[in-house]
């Protein structure tokens, strides 16, 4: 095969054009995306001799299209003598990719019909992490996000245990437990996690096949797949990764098909010792609508609470998003302590929108940020921060909720009667208080009648472990979550 745009220029044959223009593709975009996208594809040429890029499915022709397409055409005409130009189209639109036979009379009649070389079949586009040398484009095609690292991670009372072991798991450290299971209230931090793992699990195994997929995006790949009759190339796909992560689980519950072949897929990856890490609004066996085969295992390894932040961490959140954003450039000096207080007190959500919060009063302020008192703050700010804690679940707010669905009163649950009517939703409310308040244990048992923390500790760890063993509960758990939610 000839080789440099001096020799190429004048050719005219596809087959070798497209041999020399992909492998120059491959380098640029990296291995990753390469594999996913273009590797599975065929060039063809339509019925008025327009070449055509044939991708397996139609989100690999709108990705190509989106991030290659211009570029695959620049190496194209560096090389084709003829000036050609391709389009990319997905199987659908083209009828079904050209069996070896077709191949071989199409060539014989002079038909331009390429298949790229490859030692096996594809599989079907996914979500693989590509290595971080790759560049932007590839972290796009993975689906990450790049600044959701472990170097950007605020570490607290509430995430710390969750953070040790997703270090652990990044390591590809041997460990006893699979699948690990990562649960929590939204924005606090299970995405940044799981994005984090991905990173670093490529970063220390380039080599290795790393998968990281919302379930939104399982989803619609799976219904792809299903469509197109990649079925086979889609499970592969799966199957063939060395560390799948999913992220927010909890959305596959409803629908069986899905479901099956997740379970399958996570059997299959246990089975061969593949690394499994998933994460999901709460606790596997509080996910009702899930099937209980799929809860189960689920459940099997390691469950990891990552808990409201405290005052302390969001603090500490708020003052490195600051900083951050004065390393690019956003805003210049610091900003005062009782600003930062204040910025937190008045967004008491989630993560995500206490930083949404903090880039709101960065971009408003500009250069001004260190000389912003409490009071500009606000009227900068005006209805861009919340009126204060009333959107907050409260622990009053548990206790009457889970009075009222177990046809209680509020002070059964503060009062020392122990059997089981009044003890266990009394354990429930507990558990609600841990997961969806900043309050502390010792605050919990003090709302609670004056209990000791040790009790409080007692009745979470209790409903956590009934949450697997009774459907009952775990139904009252997830009915009582969707109401304090609204």
């Amino acid at each position: 095969m000839l080789t440099g745009s001096a020799g190429m220029a004048g050719m005219t044959d596809p087959d070798r054009i497209w041999t020399e223009a992909a492998g120059r593709l491959r380098s640029e975009i990296g291995e990753g995306p390469f594999s996913s996208y273009i590797a599975p594809s065929a060039v063809r040429a339509d019925g008025a001799g327009q070449l055509i890029l044939v991708t397996p499915t139609a989100y690999a022709r709108d990705w190509v299209r989106k991030n290659a397409l211009r570029r695959m055409n620049e190496l194209w005409l560096g090389l084709d003598g003829l000036s050609r130009r391709l389009d990319v189209r997905c199987r659908a639109e083209m009828g079904s990719t050209p069996s070896a036979s077709q191949v071989a009379a199409g060539r014989a009649e002079g038909a331009a019909i390429i298949t790229l070389p490859q030692a096996s079949p594809a599989p079907m586009p996914m979500a693989t992490v590509p290595p971080v040398a790759d560049g932007a484009r590839a972290v796009r095609a993975a689906g990450l996000q790049e600044r959701l690292t472990f170097d950007s991670f605020v570490e607290g009372q509430g995430n710390a245990f969750a953070l040790a072991i997703a270090r652990q798991a990044a390591a590809w450290a041997d460990g006893h437990f699979n699948p690990i299971f990562f649960c929590g209230p939204y924005g606090y931090g299970k995405t940044h996690l799981l994005n984090a793992i991905a990173w670093e699990a490529q970063r220390l195994r380039p080599d290795a096949r790393v998968v990281y997929l919302t379930a939104e995006r399982f989803l619609s790949t799976f219904v792809r797949a299903t469509q197109d009759r990649t079925m086979a190339a889609f499970k592969d796909s799966l199957r063939g990764a060395d560390m799948l992560l999913i992220d927010d689980v909890q959305f596959v519950g409803g629908k069986s098909s899905t479901q099956e072949e997740l379970l399958s897929t996570l059997t299959a990856l246990i089975e061969d010792g593949k690394k499994i890490v998933i994460s999901a609004d709460r606790p596997p066996m509080a996910l009702t609508e899930v099937e209980p085969r799929l809860r189960s295992h689920l459940a099997s390894g390691l469950t990891c609470p990552v808990e409201p932040a405290d005052r302390a961490l969001k603090l500490a959140v708020a003052r490195n998003r600051i900083e951050t954003l004065a390393r690019l450039g956003v805003v210049s000096g610091e900003v005062q302590a009782e600003v930062l207080e204040h910025l937190v007190d008045r967004t008491p959500g989630s993560m995500r929108e206490l930083e949404g919060a903090v880039n709101t009063l960065a971009a408003v302020a500009g250069a001004r940020l260190s000389s912003l008192s409490v009071d500009e703050t606000q009227t900068l700010l005006g209805s861009a921060l919340r009126g204060g804690p009333e959107r907050r679940i409260t622990v009053d707010e548990i206790q009457k909720t889970v009075a009222d669905h177990f046809s209680l009163k509020q002070a059964d649950l503060l009062s020392e009667r122990r059997t089981r009517a009044v003890a266990r939703p009394r354990q429930i409310a507990m558990w609600l208080c841990k997961q969806h308040t900043t309050r502390s244990y010792p605050d919990i048992g003090r709302r609670f009648g004056g209990r000791d923390h040790t009790t409080v500790l007692h009745g979470v760890r209790k409903i956590e472990e009934l949450m697997g063993l009774d459907d009952q509960i775990a139904r009252d758990v997830e009915t009582l979550t969707r109401k304090l939610r609204g």
